[in-house]
């Protein structure tokens, strides 16, 4: 009777680092931009999340959020395809034999600038957003905030 082939195991740094890769990139998407339309036209936010801060919005705010993204549709598309390139060759990298460990950390830092930009500009959009509200409304919505994050098991600063 024949032993299965071995198949060589995985580096644990490989392991960790494509974890962090995927927990951060998990986190700005639904911080920044959310989902985006695929195929859609010219790229634009479908349904943009901004975590914790999504429910705290009002009903006009989250509209005012979501018309801010689509003005900025051109980045998106622009984005997305940059982001599929970035993909392409970090499966280029990891089917590579031998792995180059440079070569897959470029291509994790490529991922990561990308996924920085789109942090950046969904806090730019909640900052702006913020700043423009009443102080009756940035009251209301601080404890709204802090409802919801006590709702979903975390505790407000």
């Amino acid at each position: 009777m024949t032993e299965p082939a071995a198949h060589p195991a995985t580096a644990t740094w490989v392991k960790v680092v494509l974890a962090l890769s995927l927990a951060v990139n998990l986190a700005v998407i639904g911080l920044a931009a959310g989902a985006f339309i695929k195929g859609g036209p010219k790229g634009s936010p479908r349904d943009a999340s901004f975590g914790p801060f999504s429910e705290a919005f009002s009903r006009e705010d989250r509209k005012a959020l979501r018309s801010a993204l689509a003005e900025r549709a051109p980045e998106f598309l622009a984005s997305r395809q940059a982001a599929q390139q970035e993909f392409t060759a970090l499966l280029a990298v990891l089917r590579a034999q031998p792995l180059d460990p440079a070569a897959l950390s470029a291509a994790l830092a490529a991922i990561e600038q990308r996924n920085a930009d789109r942090l950046h500009l969904g806090r730019g959009l909640i900052e702006t957003r913020l700043m423009a509200m009443s102080d009756a409304d940035r009251l209301a919505f601080a404890d709204r905030l802090e409802t919801g994050l006590k709702h979903r098991g975390r505790r407000a600063p």
